[in-house]
This record gives C-alpha cells, structure tokens and sequence, in this order.
C-alpha cells in the first residue's frame, strides 16, 4: 500500500484521491508498483493543471468568446469530476468555478460595449465617408491611397447599422474609392513602361549574377555583388509576376557564391588555427634559448627554428603580433649577444680603451707626484685641491680600466 498527501493505492490495486467529500476512486492499476500508479495519476492530474492554466490566459488575453470558453470550462469540469488524477481536485473546481464568474463578467461587458459602438457607429461611418469623397478628389496618390485602405479597414471593425442606412453609407464610400481608383489607374497607366525597362535592366543583373556564382575570385566577385546589389535597388520595381522570381534568381546566385566563399574561408580558418599551435610551438622553443651562454650554438639553433618557422603558413591576424612578438624578442637577445661580442672582440675599439686608460693611468700618477710635492712644501690648499681631482680621475679610471676587462684583459 502506498500514499502521499492526495491519494493512496490499496492492497488491491485500487487508487484513490482525497476531496472535501471523502475518498474518491480514480482506478484500478495492476501494471506496476502503487508508487508508479500514484505517479501516473498525479501526471494526469499536471496536465489538468497545466490545461486549466492555458484556458485561464486564453480567457484574460485574447478575445475568446464566452461560447466556446463555457465549452473548454464544461470539459475541463468533466474531467476534474471523473476523479481520474491524483492531486487538489477541489482547488481545480475552485478555479474553474473563478473562470466561470470571469467569463460572464467579460460576456456582460462586451454587450455594454456592443450597445455604445452601435451608437457611434452611424457618427463614425458617416465621418469616414465625408473623409472619402474629399480624398477622391486628390493627386497626392500614395498618400491619399494609403488613407483610402486604412479607412476601409477602419469600416470593417465598425458594427453594421440597420441595413439601409448601411447600405447608403457603404455605397457613397464605395464610389469615392472607385472615383480616386479610376483617376490613380490613369496616372500609372504611364509608369507600365518603367516597369519594363526594369525588368529588363534586372534580367541583365541576374543574367551577369549568376555568371559570377561559380568564381573563386573572392575579393573582387564579393565587391562586384554589391556594385550588382546597389544598381538592382536603383533600377526601380518590375511588373509584379516578374519581380518575385528575378530576386530569387538573383539572391540565390549570390548565395550559391557565398555560400562557396564561406566554405574556403572556414577551410583557411581550420588551418591557419592549425598553423598558430605549429607557431607557438617554435616560439616556446626559441624562447628556450634565453638567456644567451652560447652565442654560436644559440644562433644555429635559432636558424633552425626560424627556417621551420617560415614553412609554416599564415596565422589568424589578430593572433600574429603576439606570436611573432615572442619570435622577435629572442631574435633581439641574439643581436644584443652579437653586438655585445662584437665589442668584446673587436680590436680597435679594444685599443682605443687601452689607450685611454693609459692616458688616465699617466695623470692619476702625475697628480699622485704633485700631491706629495705640495704636502712636503706645506701647501696643504694646492694638496687639498689636486686630492679633489685626483678622486675625479681616478673614478674616470676605474670606469675605463673595466670597460677594457669587457675585452678580455
């Protein structure tokens, strides 16, 4: 035996669901467990749930008549009432009985609105026909047609008068549009031959559109759609039969090329996506390299990368300046390494470092003389004063004779 706080299934098989009014029977299941049967009952009754939710936002949003919901409700009402699903049956009664006062109450109210347009229905039609007798009269024939079609569906949603007061009305408005008709015929009874020639400047068009579908030609073919495009819209509208299938043909050629074109490009994507993890491989690699303690063995084997480097073909651009960024600055040590061993090895400047420090060498000795000459005189102020440029030349010195170390000695 099985329950929860709806219903319950009995020894024998039978399911129950629990009203105001005592147990009801919802049936019998020999199928399975008593928990599949309360779960297959309670799923019935979601979907009355579901059902009464959908009939409440039918009669609330749109313009259901009273008719028909009073049907939906009686069904639903039926069903809740055969007590074949497990759940809150009496809260179900309880919103339909809600949906029932809601439906008379808008039923009600959709009579008083009926009684009030028939009242103005008779000011309003007449409104309209004094609006279309003037607008028969005027050239400007979008405009006063456009008016014209909306008046006629401002008629349509008015009620009907008694019928010969209709019937008058209706007539007089149906003569002011036939007058403004007969008049608008007239005037683009002329533009019958624009049409033509548009007709014929756009067989032209699609003829040349669907020439270009199969090119490869990318940049050039896309460029020349659009000129095509752009000439299409200014050739004006062809008869209406027409227009119709020279679009088709026309945007359907364009489709087929780009169509084409996208395909090649995902195919370049896929592989230039491929050549970027080639590349940040060799990056990861050169920057191995760093830091420089073997100028000639780091140089070859950059060599190496970078040959294998320029076998592979085109990243994504706006991946290419990190990538080639990580390249260029391994190749920027290597040149610094260079240049710093080109320094170190080259020998005139190696003779020009050893000559200037000999140069300082010679004056810190000198000015080292003069200085005990000047304390064995007693001028201690000249001693003072050749001591202060002695610190200047020495420090000079030191500066120069490490520079020369850089050169090996």
């Amino acid at each position: 035996m099985s329950s929860d706080p709806w219903g319950r299934v009995d020894e024998t098989g039978t399911v129950y669901v629990r009203t105001a009014d005592g147990e009801k029977v919802v049936g019998s299941w020999q199928a399975g467990s008593p928990e599949e049967a309360l779960a297959y009952f309670e799923r019935k009754y979601e979907g009355l749930v579901v059902e009464i939710g959908l009939l409440e936002k039918r009669v609330k949003t749109t313009d259901l008549s009273s008719k028909d919901a009073r049907a939906a409700i009686g069904h639903l009402r039926e069903q809740v009432d055969a007590h074949h699903a497990v759940g809150d049956l009496d809260a179900l009664r309880v919103r339909l009985d809600k949906l029932v006062e809601l439906v008379e109450a808008r039923h009600e109210e959709r009579k008083a609105q009926r009684a009030k347009q028939s009242d103005e229905a008779r000011h309003a039609k007449e409104a309209l026909v004094a609006e279309a007798e003037e607008l028969a009269q005027s050239d400007q024939w979008r405009a006063a047609g456009e008016r014209l079609r909306s008046l006629v569906d401002t008629w349509k949603g008015l009620p009907r008068l008694d019928r010969k007061s209709d019937d008058e009305l209706w007539h007089r408005f149906s003569h002011a549009r036939s007058a403004f008709s007969k008049r608008r015929k007239q005037h683009f009874a002329q533009l019958d031959a624009q049409r033509e020639e548009a007709r014929q400047v756009k067989e032209r068009l699609v003829a040349e559109a669907e020439s270009l579908s199969n090119s490869t030609d990318w940049g050039a073919t896309a460029a020349r759609y659009r000129e095509l495009m752009t000439e299409w819209k200014a050739a004006g509208r062809a008869q209406r039969e027409h227009e119709d299938d020279l679009w088709n043909r026309f945007r359907g050629a364009q489709d087929v090329f780009f169509a084409a074109r996208s395909s090649v490009f995902a195919e370049r994507d896929a592989e230039q996506t491929e050549n970027l993890k080639l590349k940040e491989e060799l990056a990861e690699e050169a920057e191995k390299l760093l830091p420089i303690t073997d100028l000639k063995a780091a140089r070859a084997a950059f060599r190496g990368i970078n040959e294998r480097w320029e076998a592979i073909g085109h990243v994504p651009r706006d991946a290419r300046p990190k990538v080639e960024g990580r390249m260029h600055t391994v190749e920027r040590a290597l040149q610094e390494a260079e240049e710093a061993e080109w320094r170190r090895t080259n020998p005139e400047a190696r003779a020009r470092a050893a000559g200037l420090t000999g140069q300082l060498q010679a004056a810190v000795d000198k000015l080292k003389g003069q200085i005990e000459q000047a304390r064995a005189q007693g001028n201690t102020a000249r001693a003072e004063k050749l001591e202060r440029e002695l610190a200047g030349r020495q420090a000079l010195l030191d500066q120069a004779l490490k520079g020369l170390q850089e050169f090996g000695g």
